[in-house]
């Protein structure tokens, strides 16, 4: 604290010191402008009985000696008054920034809901002001949404503990049960398990996303698609969902791990969010300088207003009530996060007919410049 107080008296001083500089500067300028002149003025002086006027000699009005001490004492006199008006030219400036300052202070020690609100003039000072209640108001976006993270994660954590609790507590408070009903108990204990450790790797899945690329190779986004198919076929399959796909070579640039994530999770949420008979279309083109690879699946009707919040954390059309459900809301939160990493353009849209179109794009063949 005592090292910005500091910091912010010497930058009053070097203004204070840079304006009575320019005081001191033109206060110089002007006595030499006047002085010279002066120094060189002739004037007529009155020679003889005061009630002479006839008779006149010629001398200088002011002598030289009288007018170097009293240029001087000026210059001497203007120092203390430069430095006086400076240091208060230089606390005029600085006291809006200073209220900015105190502002902010205020504001960044928990009230991220106040802003600076900066009126007129517009002025750079005013520009700045604006600059930082937009960064204020990003923040509190970004700490809102994080708070709204962890308290849906942990609900999403312990719902299946507490059925998994619950379950364990009912086998074991039956007297009769049998060793039927114990496997059946442990079975669904096993399932229980399973659903939350996907869970949970889901939710590295995600934190791993939002941490960014740290590795980028050329890759082809049909090979990938075609990887990620192979090991969907039989669940589509047993679903009754027919898979169509259209992959011409789209190559690009990014983090192999990441991109296959991103697939794996449009074709999941794609056979998970349909219904019978229904179908997915999955095509990978090259437009341009892009490689882009697009998801479209029948399903459930989903409204304009919707699509959006569908790309957050946690958010579902139907949550799951019993924490035992394939999905958890973050299948798209995780296509959301990759390609924000890679730097890539995502668009989404309702078909008329129910379902989704999901199209990502990619800087075609070589890794993007950062924004």
């Amino acid at each position: 604290m005592t090292s910005r107080r500091l910091a912010g008296r010497s930058l009053q001083k070097r203004l204070a010191l840079a304006y009575a500089a320019g005081i001191y500067a033109a206060g110089v300028f002007v006595l030499v402008m006047v002085a010279v002149p002066l120094a060189s003025i002739d004037a007529a002086v009155p020679k003889g009985p005061p009630s002479s006027s006839t008779i006149t000699e010629t001398g200088p009005g002011i002598s030289l000696p009288p007018l170097l001490i009293g240029s001087a004492v000026a210059l001497v006199i203007l120092i203390p008054v430069a430095l006086a008006l400076g240091w208060y030219v230089a606390g005029r400036f600085l006291q809006p920034l200073r209220a900015i300052t105190a502002t902010a202070k205020v504001i960044s020690a928990g009230n991220l809901h106040q802003r600076l609100d900066l009126g007129e003039p517009t002025d750079e000072l005013t520009e700045l002001g604006h600059t930082i209640d937009d960064l204020f108001a990003r923040l509190q976006a970004s700490f809102d949404a994080q708070r709204h993270f962890v308290a849906n994660a942990s609900h999403e954590l312990r719902t299946p503990l507490a059925g998994l609790r619950t379950l364990l507590e009912v086998a074991l408070a039956d007297p009769d049960a049998d060793t039927d009903s114990l496997r059946s108990a442990c079975q669904e204990a096993l399932a229980l398990g399973a659903h939350q450790e996907r869970l949970v790797q889901a939710l590295l899945d995600l934190a791993t996303s939002e941490r960014g690329v740290t590795r980028w190779d050329t890759l082809d986004l049909a090979h990938v698609v075609e990887g990620v198919l192979a090991s969907r076929r039989d669940q589509a399959t047993r679903k009754g969902i027919s898979l169509a796909e259209h992959l011409p070579p789209a190559v690009t640039a990014g983090d192999p791990g990441l991109i296959e994530s991103l697939v794996a999770n449009l074709i999941d949420n794609a056979i998970r969010h349909n219904h019978p008979d229904g179908h997915v279309q999955i095509t990978t083109q090259t437009c341009g300088t892009q490689a882009a690879l697009t998801v479209t699946n029948t399903g459930p009707l989903i409204l304009g207003d919707q699509i959006q919040r569908l790309f957050q954390p946690f958010q579902k059309l139907a949550p799951d009530r019993h924490g035992r459900g394939d999905g958890y809301g973050l299948g798209l939160a995780i296509v959301n996060a990759v390609t924000q990493a890679h730097h890539a353009t995502l668009t989404a849209g309702a078909r008329p007919g129910g379902g989704l179109s999901i199209t990502v794009r990619f800087a075609h063949g070589a890794r993007p410049n950062r924004p």
